[in-house]
């Protein structure tokens, strides 16, 4: 299937590792004009070169802290400087943090909403006006997470800020539909990232049991009997980045293996 976004320009955030890699990955594949963001330019620089031996492609990258204003503010200088449009944006920042409610203090809840939430914003917010541009109408679309449908135990942080990604995304989805942007969300499941191996390896330190038993206890709950995969999830945020979903807007699409079973 031609997706139609052959020469598109697109600014993946969070792409050094797991499923931003993975869409990068898949943009390319696509035959997309691909720019990646995150944190640490070692691991950026690694990640372009590794993207580049994968698809034959060249990979333009940016180090920049999605929680810090600064940062964002020079990614959106640079962003200026590489192109007059951007037609697709991929935002696949956050992460959450294991804890009980009483173990929680303000520092926590603000560290985590400036990293699920506020990043997002700041991305969106530098990327908006190259958005614009774009001759076909920009795309937006952000990873979050399938724990608002379905509250993960001890997962309390992200479980509320990522439920305000939905939010975001179906107020933005109207918001932005005058300047011919659509906003969306995937929302992953279980995938086995680099969070999710470090989680378990913790846990069975932590507890003094194999780490297969720990992600046994993970996966149980999961219909299709397994963790997802990075690439797993990558097709369906390059499907809606794509012109092939042309009047999907403010929608949160789970890619979950089927663990949130509620209708809504």
């Amino acid at each position: 299937m031609d997706l139609g976004i052959k020469g598109e320009r697109a600014l993946v955030v969070g792409a050094s590792e797991g499923i931003g890699f993975e869409c990068a990955k898949a943009l390319l594949e696509e035959g997309a004009e691909v720019m990646i963001c995150s944190r640490s330019a070692d691991r950026l620089k690694q990640a372009a070169a590794e993207l580049e031996r994968a698809t034959g492609r060249a990979v333009r990258w940016f180090a920049a802290d999605v929680t810090k204003a600064g940062d964002v503010a020079a990614l959106q200088s640079w962003l200026q400087q590489q192109a007059d449009r951007l037609d697709i944006l991929v935002s696949a920042v956050g992460g959450s943090q294991r804890a009980l409610f009483g173990e929680l203090d303000d520092a926590a809840w603000y560290a985590n909403y400036e990293f699920n939430v506020m990043g997002t914003v700041r991305v969106i917010r530098a990327a908006l006006e190259p958005l614009k541009k774009s001759a076909k109408g920009g795309r937006i679309v952000i990873l979050g997470a399938a724990g608002p449908r379905m509250p993960y135990p001890h997962q309390l942080v992200s479980n509320v800020h990522k439920a305000g990604l939905i939010a975001m995304v179906k107020t933005l989805g109207v918001e932005f539909l005058p300047f011919n942007i659509r906003v969306n969300s995937v929302s992953p499941g279980r995938t086995m990232t680099g969070l999710w191996t470090k989680r378990i390896a913790g846990l069975s330190k932590q507890r003094g049991v194999p780490e297969q038993q720990i992600a046994a206890e993970f996966t149980h709950e999961i219909p299709m009997g397994r963790f997802g995969k990075p690439e797993e999830i990558a097709p369906m945020v390059v499907f809606l980045a794509s012109h092939k979903t042309s009047y999907v807007t403010c929608q949160s699409i789970l890619v979950d293996g089927g663990i949130a079973r509620g209708l809504i």
